[in-house]
């Protein structure tokens, strides 16, 4: 369906490609990869006809529709959000605007409204709505927003918006430039879902790297101007990408010891007539070689220490019956929250849930209306947004900036933190003023990286960043000594740094003491506990989501009076709530316990780690007894509190 054969291209000078060829056909799922700056989004300009190659062509089936959803910065006008959702065409935005000028009276000419309305529902306009529908509701949006004018939106709301105008397209090749983006975690795996059964194909660029895994079927890899393909996902591209590699360095090594040692011999026979023919044999055997290109160096691997915060104690920051509400909006109401030393909290729960609200809240940026905000001891909080970059000075540079901190740093070590974060070369002389608001974003979180608090609170940090840079950033938080509190849509991220999940919904929260695995497959447990579908749209926690009570009984023989039967129908209710209650605190008592052991085992086992703690007799011995006492004190609670989690989760669903 595309072909691109032979392309060149080249900008001031530098060459992005050359002579590059790529097919794409039905059904094909590509992950596009390569360095910042290697021609990714260059590219996708070329299929689009928004730039023309210097050499070669671009063939397209005939009739190709092609969709394509920018990284930043879609158009945002007077229509609403369902009327940019089904503004499929440049026919049917004119179709829906003459339609509206009818219905507003604008235009009184009977013929042509029927005209008009017979052309509109002849493209199926009227099922457009309907098909847009669960797709602008998969991507968060709330049916009261469905006609709000596009304009008072976010942009990363327009950005949805534009995204659903796709899917309700479906046009037969995708172009996504970091769909991500713009997603909380919940409608990223609504995305993901939809994607998974897309009719069309798909060629999108990613940092996301278990996105990537989840769709794509190959990955087409930009390198020293060429693309090499690989089939598979992207845990599949990197096995082949390194044996190739492996490979390809030892096919180059051998050769340049076939070339050396010909070299030697010419060099040293040369000048003897009898040797001299010999001589000239193997120059010119060097010169017919095909010469295997010396393969580019990996990136090289980080092998630096961040600097760490001071230690704080142990308990590090806790909300107490905390109440907050946006204007007559209640989020919270009697909230309590607590984070303990070395915790690394995500967040999780639907768009609007109060996940942003209540990271604001534990950062000091939202002061409660009620309730208690408390630091533990020497705790310092630092809170990082892709918004928050007022704290930068316009007119520094990028590399001063970086060295604006307490912390006593080489510029060696700096320069290499700011490549990481994709400010490369002459980059780091960019006045701040100039940056984009992505750059902004990058150059605070290195900020905080290069002089980091002891709790650290995140918002959507892999935001901008490419996956070395993610990379770069989950090397320095795997090194964080400090306590972690964070929301991401990045499962990859998640995955790598998350021991503790909190879910947020309806101004509750649910914690679940282990990683997020942990956090699916008792999610799973749960719902399965109270008989309800594995299959939903969403993993949300029994003790989170409202259900239909169970009906009454029917069929009784003998009817108690309504007197008796409203007793016996409030001493129900009132045992109900009273075992609820005690689970409660018996879930709660016991998550405490898991939560305290699970501290102290890290604890100990980094004593174990210590060469000190070996120079005092019985030391390790003491430390060694403590760690296996509180491991099976874990391996016994834990099963309690599954147990108590299921009963408490059958007693809310019962009402």
């Amino acid at each position: 369906m595309l072909a691109l054969s032979e392309i060149g291209k080249a900008f001031g000078g530098r060459t992005l490609f050359a002579d590059v060829s790529l097919n794409v056909n039905r059904e094909d799922r590509i992950g596009l990869v390569g360095p910042n700056g290697a021609g990714k989004s260059t590219l996708f300009s070329l299929i689009l006809g928004q730039e023309s190659p210097d050499s070669g062509k671009i063939e397209f089936q005939r009739g190709l529709g092609i969709g394509h959803l920018p990284q930043e910065s879609a158009p945002a006008g007077d229509e609403s959000v369902m009327e940019l959702a089904t503004a499929v065409s440049s026919e049917m935005v004119r179709l829906t605007r003459r339609l509206k000028a009818f219905e507003a009276g604008h235009d009184h000419d009977s013929a042509d409204f029927h005209e008009v309305q017979a052309r509109f529902e002849a493209l199926g306009g009227y099922q457009l709505e309907v098909k847009a529908r669960p797709i602008l509701r998969g991507l968060a949006f709330r049916e009261r927003d469905f006609h709000r004018p596009i304009r008072e939106l976010s942009g990363g709301w327009v950005m949805r918006a534009h995204l659903a105008r796709l899917l309700v397209q479906e046009p037969d090749l995708l172009l996504l430039d970091e769909p991500t983006n713009h997603l909380d975690l919940e409608a990223l795996l609504w995305f993901q879902d939809h994607l998974r059964h897309y009719r069309g194909a798909i060629l999108m660029i990613s940092h996301d790297r278990d996105f990537l895994n989840q769709l794509v079927t190959s990955v087409v890899e930009i390198r020293q101007t060429r693309l090499f393909r690989y089939r598979g996902n992207y845990d599949a591209y990197l096995e082949q990408r390194a044996a190739n590699e492996e490979q390809l360095l030892a096919a180059w090594k051998n050769q340049q010891r076939e070339i050396a040692r010909l070299q030697a011999f010419a060099d040293r026979f040369r000048a003897k007539n009898t040797k001299a023919a010999q001589a000239q044999s193997k120059l010119k055997q060097i010169e017919r070689m095909e010469k295997i290109e010396a393969p580019q160096a990996a990136e090289a691997k980080i092998g630096f220490s961040f600097p760490q915060p001071q230690r704080s104690g142990l308990k590090v920051i806790t909300l107490d019956r905390v109440r907050f509400a946006y204007g007559e909006q209640l989020v919270y109401d009697g909230l309590e929250f607590h984070a303990e030393r070395g915790q690394r909290v995500v967040l999780v729960g639907p768009n609007g849930a109060g996940k942003s609200t209540l990271l604001k809240l534990l950062a000091g940026v939202l002061p409660p209306r009620a309730g208690e905000r408390r630091l533990g001891h020497n705790v310092k909080a630092g809170y990082y947004s892709q918004y928050r970059v007022e704290t930068l000075h316009p007119e520094f540079t990028v590399l001063e900036e970086a060295f604006d901190t307490p912390q006593r740093l080489t510029e060696t070590f700096v320069r290499t933190v700011l490549g990481s974060f994709l400010f490369r070369g002459d980059d780091v002389f960019k006045k701040v003023s100039v940056l984009s608001g992505g750059e902004k974003s990058r150059l605070a979180l290195v900020k905080l990286l290069l002089d980091p608090p002891n709790l650290l609170l995140m918002d959507e940090p892999t935001t901008h960043l490419d996956l070395s840079s993610v990379d770069a950033l989950l090397y320095a938080l795997g090194q964080f000594a400090g306590t972690l509190i964070f929301i991401s849509h990045d499962i990859y991220f998640i995955r790598e740094l998350a021991n503790h999940v909190v879910h947020v919904q309806g101004g509750r929260l649910a914690h679940y003491p282990g990683n997020y695995q942990y956090y699916l497959d008792k999610t799973v447990a749960l719902r399965g506990a109270a008989g309800i579908g594995t299959n939903a749209a969403s993993s949300v926690p029994n003790g989170a989501i409202n259900l239909p009570r169970p009906g009454n009984a029917a069929g009784s023989v003998l009817a108690p009076s309504r007197k008796e039967q409203k007793r016996r129908e409030a001493e129900q209710r009132q045992a109900r709530s009273a075992e609820r209650k005690a689970q409660q605190q018996l879930v709660a008592r016991l998550e405490t316990e898991i939560a305290e052991l699970e501290a102290r085992q890290t604890e100990l086992t980094a004593d174990l780690e210590k060469p000190e703690t070996y120079d005092q007799s019985g030391r390790a011995m003491a430390v060694n007894r403590e760690l296996q006492d509180a491991l099976q004190r874990l391996a016994r609670l834990t099963p309690e509190w599954e147990a108590a989690a299921t009963r408490l989760a059958e007693l809310e669903l019962a009402g």
